[in-house]
């Protein structure tokens, strides 16, 4: 005999989760087609050229690799920007610049597992690529913020940005070509401590006058002109880290012309995001209630990832929606928005007489728009409303021979427990009536 067991990292998803999966799935496609998102799909399974030297050391250590029957070397996609670089540069002439995508679907890192971290989870990106305008950048601020909104996140905080500041930062310091190594150890902060990071950076040659100027500068908080006006002294007046602290003040500006609330966007000069792709705009959302939990969705802008794969420019911003940690903070919190259930109303299977009645009813609730599950066989009426009441289906309808003779049904609130007789005499729109009325008073 087997032993049913999962791999550490990896889950099954009973239907409660994947119903709450679900809904957060519908939400994102319709926000993201909101904006003109189209959605696309790529291989899980890519060539590991396609794969490596992309995202940083780590996330090629973490690449789940092998040898195919063919012979060639492949690699689970890690994300979901990494195939997508490659899929514009091989559609490009299809798809017509600039073009706007959205992709949601599973990937794997083979990473320690901690709360809200696993090895297979699932992603749900949206990308603009071919352009290079602010508003592509601010755009992505704007998706992240309605997409949060409309999921239900009650408090929640988008930090912003700009690789270019960092880049102008470590220039004046004499760091540029240390540039790679020190920003990873800066998007540390939050998981390791200052003291840690800064014994990192020494580690990498870095002064501790140089390491203290970048401690403080991560560290600054508060009103973004407050902020932004001690980035502007750091990077100086000119080049691209002035540009930087320019693009951020224009994002601060933007959210407050689309109406988002005030301080819902911050400029967080500590975020640095860890993979090696990123030149400008980076982005990372927080539970306000939940900021250990890390971040729930993160991106930036990638003007040269497609570089890799074809001559044309192809620049790149976009997001992804980190579903599985989204799910396990809201739990947390208290904020799923309540449990999911597969169906709306019950039918019990109450006499075999009655199966095509059974189905025509059935059949005229779902073309209401409601979903019903019709109980395949006539067994024990308790037995039935005991499965129904497990799954969480709030309304039950019940009809035997000496209803349909009555041209009556029982239907039952079953989180109530209680019932109530509707007359209905054959007319299914009766019966839709009573049922939407039982729902409306469930909110």
């Amino acid at each position: 005999m087997i032993q049913p067991r999962t791999l550490k990292g990896f889950r099954d998803h009973l239907p409660a989760q994947a119903l709450a999966r679900e809904r957060v799935l519908d939400v994102a496609r319709r926000v993201y087609r909101s904006y003109g998102f189209a959605p696309i799909d790529t291989p899980a399974l890519e060539y590991l050229e396609v794969l490596t030297g992309k995202g940083s050391e780590e996330t090629d250590k973490q690449l789940y690799r092998f040898t195919d029957h063919g012979g060639r070397e492949v690699g689970m996609r890690f994300d979901l920007t990494v195939p997508f670089a490659r899929f514009a540069a091989q559609h490009v002439n299809e798809l017509g610049l600039p073009f706007k995508r959205y992709h949601m679907a599973t990937v794997w890192r083979g990473e320690n597992t901690q709360r809200g971290r696993y090895r297979e989870f699932m992603q749900c990106d949206f990308d603009t690529i071919g352009t290079t305008s602010p508003v592509a950048d601010l755009e992505m601020v704007l998706v992240v913020h309605d997409l949060l909104a409309a999921i239900g996140v009650e408090r929640f905080t988008i930090r912003v940005n700009n690789r270019r500041v960092l880049g102008g930062v470590l220039g004046r310091l004499g760091l540029a070509a240390q540039a790679t190594g020190v920003l990873r150890s800066l998007d540390k902060l939050g998981k390791a401590s200052p003291e840690a990071v800064a014994a990192e950076l020494a580690a990498q040659g870095v002064a501790e006058s140089a390491a203290a100027t970048l401690l403080e500068m991560a560290a600054l908080s508060g009103p973004a002109e407050q902020v932004l006006g001690r980035l502007a002294e750091l990077v100086g007046e000119e080049g691209p880290g002035a540009a930087g602290v320019a693009a951020l003040r224009g994002i601060i500006a933007g959210a407050a012309a689309a109406g988002v609330p005030a301080g819902r966007v911050v400029i967080d000069p500590g975020i640095a995001r860890g993979l090696d792709y990123y030149t400008g705009i980076v982005l990372e959302s927080f539970l306000d209630d939940l900021p250990s939990l890390g971040s729930i969705c993160s991106g930036g802008r990638y003007d040269d990832l497609a570089g890799l794969y074809t001559k044309q420019p192809l620049p790149g911003v976009g997001a992804s929606l980190g579903i599985d940690r989204l799910l396990a903070g809201l739990e947390e919190l208290g904020q799923g928005g309540g449990p999911e259930t597969p169906a709306q109303v019950f039918l019990a299977h109450f006499d075999a007489a009655h199966l095509a009645d059974y189905l025509r009813i059935a059949a005229a609730l779902r073309r209401a728009g409601l979903a019903v599950e019709f109980f395949p066989e006539p067994k024990k009426l308790g037995q039935q409303l005991k499965l129904a009441s497990k799954r969480g289906i709030p309304a039950a309808l019940v009809i035997g021979g000496d209803e349909f003779a009555a041209g009556t049904a029982q239907l039952k609130n079953m989180a109530a427990e209680t019932a109530t007789t509707v007359a209905w005499h054959g007319d299914e729109q009766i019966l839709l009536a009573a049922v939407r009325a039982l729902l409306a008073t469930r909110g």
